[in-house]
């Protein structure tokens, strides 16, 4: 038996619990079987909770959970990739919060070179962000990307790889606190944000965007919160911009200028993680990996922990990152030497 986290009933922090549940079992041909020391916590966990987000088919819905990094306690057959006892990180659609997952080896890469801590803050908000960034918007050096919640884990990362790839950026948040510590030249997030757009009064940030752009407007927008910030983004992208639609936390439903876009000859992406094939998630891993750990040992990128939560304080962590305190990673910690 091992300990996972379990949606008792969808709705609030106070439904989680801790329950005993069987273990996943034996890896089959191409899993691994990974003991998990962290578990991050993301904002598809608390819509999951909700009853709002449920998993794939296959996954059971009352047990929330994406990403992970551990180690490897057994390999199937045709993996080649890892051994027991090797250190892992990535990612998965459902039942990561608890003490074991079994995974498609294609979705981990190493963890080598990471703290167990690091790597649980890095796998869904780097291939994530390296999706919608890289494979989707095809984002160019010398070009500005616009991107909203940057405070968020995926926000933060977005942030990383667009200065990494010698573009401006901006972002938006809706907490003041939030943009004075990001904007502050003293801290290390002024390495990876050039400006900072309080949206506290609501979704009002286009002027500004063109003004810090002589007129130009963003050449991309990754676009987190989704809502009613979609009108001003049409307004705010440049001419053949490219919008990469990545969450909907302010809503799935938003007035559309078509002639704009049209005007515009604006390029816009809806991209998704979690429903993707094994292969596309493979491909999605792949890529990540090959572009962006050859750049954490220099410190061009670096995962950003917020707070680490002890499994038993899972609720406590649900509402943390439901209240929008975290400046990046929230993390679960299950015991482990």
């Amino acid at each position: 038996m091992m300990k996972a986290v379990y949606i008792n009933e969808f709705g609030g922090p106070g439904n989680l619990e801790i329950r005993e549940i069987a273990e996943p079992g034996t890896p089959g041909t191409g899993q691994v079987l990974v003991r998990v020391f962290y578990a991050g916590v993301n904002r598809a966990d608390i819509l999951q909770r909700r009853g709002l987000y449920p998993g794939p088919k296959g996954y059971d819905p009352h047990r929330p959970g994406l990403e992970f990094a551990g180690i490897v306690e057994a390999v199937g057959d045709d993996v080649d990739q890892y051994s027991v006892g090797d250190h892992v990180m990535g990612i998965t659609s459902g039942e990561a919060q608890a003490e074991q997952v079994l995974i498609d080896h294609r979705h981990a890469v190493s963890a080598d070179g990471f703290s167990p801590e690091e790597a649980g803050a890095i796998p869904e908000v780097y291939i994530t962000a390296h999706d919608a960034l890289v494979t989707q918007a095809n984002v160019s050096a010398g070009e500005t990307v616009l991107i909203h919640a940057i405070a968020s884990g995926v926000g933060l990362a977005a942030a990383q790889i667009a200065k990494a790839h010698g573009t401006t950026v901006i972002g938006t948040t809706r907490s003041p606190e939030k943009a004075a510590r990001l904007s502050d030249t003293n801290s290390e997030f002024s390495r990876w944000i050039d400006h900072v757009i309080v949206t506290n009064d609501g979704p009002l940030f286009a002027d500004k965007v063109l003004e810090l752009t002589d007129e130009h407007g963003a050449d991309v927008v990754i676009d987190l919160v989704g809502g009613d910030y979609f009108p001003e983004e049409l307004r705010a992208v440049a001419s053949k911009g490219r919008i990469t639609l990545v969450g909907l936390t302010a809503g799935r439903k938003a007035e559309f200028d078509m002639g704009l876009a049209l005007a515009k000859r604006v390029t816009i992406k809806g991209t998704v993680l979690r429903s993707r094939s094994d292969d596309e998630k493979a491909a999605a891993v792949k890529a990540m990996a090959d572009d962006l750990l050859p750049r954490f040992p220099d410190g061009e990128l670096r995962p950003i922990v917020d707070r680490i939560f002890p499994i038993e304080e899972v609720a406590d962590a649900h509402q943390y990152v439901e209240s929008d305190m975290n400046i990046g990673k929230v993390l679960l910690a299950f015991p482990h030497v």
